[in-house]
């Protein structure tokens, strides 16, 4: 059975057909007499008539509303850290300078004060907006995004973190703070599907263990994405791949001058119809199944979630394969844009993702430089940080992940 997430107290006019909520949208029958509200009648919600008031031309229902959330085992879980979702930088400052029992009193001290939205602020209120349209076709179903706050802040920070939340008007009800210690060991038990964090360490600690999982870096001017749909970029080797082409091509790189990408495939002669997958593509798979629910209800133009293919790699050499490669699976994208070594960053301004993935740092920065959310992959032989990325990670401190 579902659990609570949140009681609200409601009025109801007599004509009201719809309840509009910042979670849900959930129909029901114009309230008479208090057995219109019922749990059976209404999956999605729990109804208690509590009064009602009779007046000479209406007549109104006050009730309490119960959104219930999700088993966190049919949800798609997006674990997401403090860092991530909010802009923490004067918190990690005071950190890094005078210790955590300053840090700790600061929270304190500005615990009414909300914090601003994060880069991964948007790709949050993104997921929400599709929940929403998943529960008005939808009413009783589970399979909805999850977001658990994820981070290795003291309990006490909690207050602000919840302030915030609330201030911003997000649905996330599920939260781990483990006052210093790493959260990664609580990630499968959260049923996450993705983790999403400030820290590299963390983040390769988590594909270790097998969750999908990227470092998220702030993009270096405001763009304005949509707030109806969401949209998720990903790179291919190594992101939804395997990164088996990129170490031929680094292999053959080191033996023969000027070797170029395509050569080394050619050269390698590949006899397999498609790719190995990596862990990125659970992540899509997740998506694609979402988008088949409204696929479903003949809304595929009207999908409020849409994917991106936007890889480095030539359409002649590797387009068929990779294509392939996702509909042997059952994975699919919507847009697919194979740029042969022309920079991504432009076209990912035009797309304009909630977040892009990509597992080589040359391409996360060009992203971040024209407003793109870009998120670093650390998996494979390209994993390695730039300088200046590990600089700006390293910066991450046990009080702020």
């Amino acid at each position: 059975m579902c659990k609570v997430a949140e009681l609200r107290v409601v009025c109801l006019p007599a004509s009201t057909g719809l309840v509009v909520r910042s979670t849900c949208v959930t129909t029901i029958t114009p309230p008479g007499t208090s057995q219109h509200f019922n749990h059976s009648n209404h999956p999605s919600s729990v109804w208690w008539n509590i009064g009602v008031q009779l007046k000479p031309y209406s007549k109104r229902v006050w009730c309490i509303v119960c959104v219930l959330q999700p088993k966190p085992e049919n949800a798609i879980t997006v674990a997401v850290s403090s860092r991530v979702l909010f802009n923490m930088d004067t918190e990690q400052q005071i950190s890094q300078q005078k210790g955590m029992e300053a840090y700790l009193k600061y929270q304190m001290e500005h615990e009414v004060e909300p914090f601003v939205p994060g880069p991964a602020f948007p790709f949050v209120k993104a997921l929400e907006a599709v929940n929403t349209q998943l529960r008005v076709l939808y009413p009783g179903s589970e399979e909805l995004f999850d977001v658990v706050l994820m981070t290795n802040n003291h309990a006490t920070v909690g207050i602000r973190l919840i302030n915030s939340i609330n201030h911003h008007k997000l649905s996330v009800e599920r939260f781990c703070m483990t006052g210093g210690n790493s959260p990664i060991g609580y990630l499968k038990a959260y049923h996450t599907n993705l983790y999403l964090s400030a820290n590299s360490t963390k983040v390769i600690e988590a594909l270790e263990e097998g969750i999908a999982a990227a470092t998220i870096f702030r993009p270096e001017k405001a763009v304005e994405v949509s707030e109806t749909q969401l949209r998720v970029a990903f790179d291919g080797d190594a992101v939804l791949f395997s990164d088996e082409s990129e170490r031929i091509f680094k292999t053959q790189a080191l033996q023969v001058k000027n070797v170029t990408r395509c050569d080394a495939l050619f050269n390698n002669k590949f006899k397999n119809e498609s790719f190995l997958l990596s862990f990125l593509n659970r992540f899509l798979e997740s998506l694609g199944k979402l988008q088949k629910k409204f696929y479903a209800k003949d809304q595929r133009m009207e999908c409020p979630i849409r994917t991106y293919l936007v890889t480095a790699r030539s359409a002649a050499s590797s387009g068929t394969r990779a294509l392939k490669t996702l509909r042997s699976w059952g994975l699919e994208t919507d847009e697919a844009l194979f740029l042969a070594g022309a920079p991504k960053g432009p076209m990912l301004a035009k797309i304009k993702p909630h977040i892009f993935f990509d597992d080589q740092m040359f391409h996360i920065e060009g992203a971040a430089e024209l407003g793109t959310v870009a998120a670093h992959v650390p998996y494979g032989i390209a994993k390695t940080l730039s300088p200046k990325q590990a600089k700006d990670t390293k910066q991450s401190t046990s009080f702020t992940k």
